[in-house]
């Protein structure tokens, strides 16, 4: 058995081939092109090339999330934890975004929309106690990914449902999945479980491996110092 709350743990069905070269380009600095951007100035950050497509990455698992098990709980320092079935989530307030998205693997893809529910809305229904810094982040397939707090807090951020028009794919982390657009995309995990409020940051799956612990790809942050 995997234990999804350990981030040194491989979740059953994990692709290691793909696991290990991901860490072999963190060991080797891959893509780094030593130079920064300002996001206010620069659309594309350094070493980025834009696609048209949207390429699927993935730790080799796709779970099949029905609606049935589809929910989301946000809990740990909070006042008012909550733990939402899918129709909970479907009668909340809809909103849309509209941004760019950036992988670690060098691509961008631009303008994209979505439809789905405000993280900063979520968050003031859980009421984040005083000492909430950080948040870790734990996908139905165990992947997980930590944020501090201000990060995960932003109004641009989403929890998605909807990319351009149509329900997000299995593939693409339907049926839930967040959207941090201003980090690199691995800090936006697919079919999105539970989001945990805590005091202390908490590395994740890619962060033990080499990646960095906040992302921003205008800093080229791709790997651990």
């Amino acid at each position: 058995m995997t234990d999804p709350t350990d981030p040194g743990t491989l979740p059953e069905g994990t692709k290691e081939k793909l696991v290990r070269t991901k860490e072999r380009w963190a060991e080797e600095g891959r893509l780094l092109t030593g130079t920064t951007a300002d996001p206010e100035r620069d659309r594309l950050p350094p070493g980025q090339r834009l696609v048209t497509d949207w390429p699927v990455l993935d730790l080799g698992i796709q779970p099949e999330v029905t609606e049935a098990a589809a929910r989301l709980d946000i809990d740990g320092l909070v006042e008012n934890p909550l733990s939402l079935s899918w129709a909970e989530l479907q009668a909340l307030p809809q909103e849309t975004r509209h941004n760019d998205i950036h992988c670690v693997t060098q691509w961008s893809r631009y303008d994209n929309d979505w439809r789905g529910l405000s993280v900063t809305d979520l968050l003031a229904r859980a009421r984040p106690k005083a000492e909430a810094a950080f948040v870790t982040m734990e996908s139905h397939d165990g992947y997980t990914t930590n944020l501090p707090l201000a990060d995960l807090d932003r109004p641009e951020n989403l929890l998605a449902t909807h990319w351009e028009g149509h329900r997000i794919t299995r593939q693409h982390g339907g049926p839930l999945r967040l959207v941090v657009p201003h980090l690199y995309l691995w800090k936006s995990p697919k079919w999105i479980r539970r989001i945990t409020l805590i005091a202390q940051d908490r590395p994740g799956f890619w962060e033990v491996r080499g990646y960095h612990d906040r992302g921003d790809p205008w800093l080229e942050q791709r790997y651990s110092e």
